[in-house]
């Protein structure tokens, strides 16, 4: 099976090659930016017990922590939305995983700020098999410490590639979530934890089954 990150390689590639070089560069200074003032520390940590959450997923019924962990441990990835290719690649790459990760009693989660019609988009289109999740203006992101408030140059990207972010997210806010993923166990303690202020670097699959087979 090809990596998500060489998929992901070739995907910023192909950005780089044919989206207008102005808009490459603003894409290039908001990473270079927020690389520079990502607080890692401020980002909750493994051995934290995680905030409870209750969020509506793609058809607008309400998902709470309690509810999965009940299950057993959770694997919950952050993403910045449906019009973000490297999100995609993502949670594709998660579903190609999905059997092997049930295998392990361990359930998959994707949140995003976008609202519950549009992840429903986003199920669909990446035939996803687990639960799609909106945090409506990133208050459960903003409880990890992971939430990205963009510069206001990144509207012109957003305009180049016809992306309404305020129809999909319901407000006027540029945040998105730093993309995280992290996985917790049946106590509600964060035992592993991957994030990256370069939104086109994502944590291996492979990787966070290692994590599982850990616990």
């Amino acid at each position: 099976m090809v990596t998500l990150a060489s998929q992901l390689s070739n995907l910023a590639e192909g950005v780089k090659q044919n989206a207008p070089a102005p808009i490459v560069s603003i894409i290039d200074e908001s990473i270079a930016g927020l690389k520079a003032s990502f607080d890692k520390s401020a980002v909750i940590q493994a051995g934290a017990t995680l905030p409870s959450f209750k969020l509506p997923n793609a058809l607008g019924q309400e998902v709470t922590s309690e509810s999965l962990l009940a299950k057993g441990p959770v694997l919950i990835t952050f993403y910045r939305g449906e019009w973000c290719p490297f999100c995609n690649l993502a949670l594709r790459s998660l579903q190609q995983h999905l059997d092997k990760f049930h295998a392990k009693g361990v359930t998959i989660v994707a949140i995003s700020p976008e609202l519950p019609n549009t992840s429903l988009s986003t199920t669909e289109k990446n035939e996803l098999k687990f639960e799609v999740l909106s945090d409506v203006g990133n208050k459960f992101a903003r409880q990890l410490g992971i939430v990205w408030d963009q510069p206001k140059s990144v509207q012109a990207v957003f305009d180049a590639f016809s992306v309404d972010l305020k129809t999909r997210n319901g407000d006027d806010s540029l945040a998105v979530p730093v993309p995280t993923t992290l996985l917790v166990d049946t106590k509600g303690v964060v035992r592993n934890i991957h994030t990256d202020p370069d939104y086109m670097q994502r944590l291996e699959p492979t990787t966070a089954l290692k994590w599982a087979d850990a616990l």
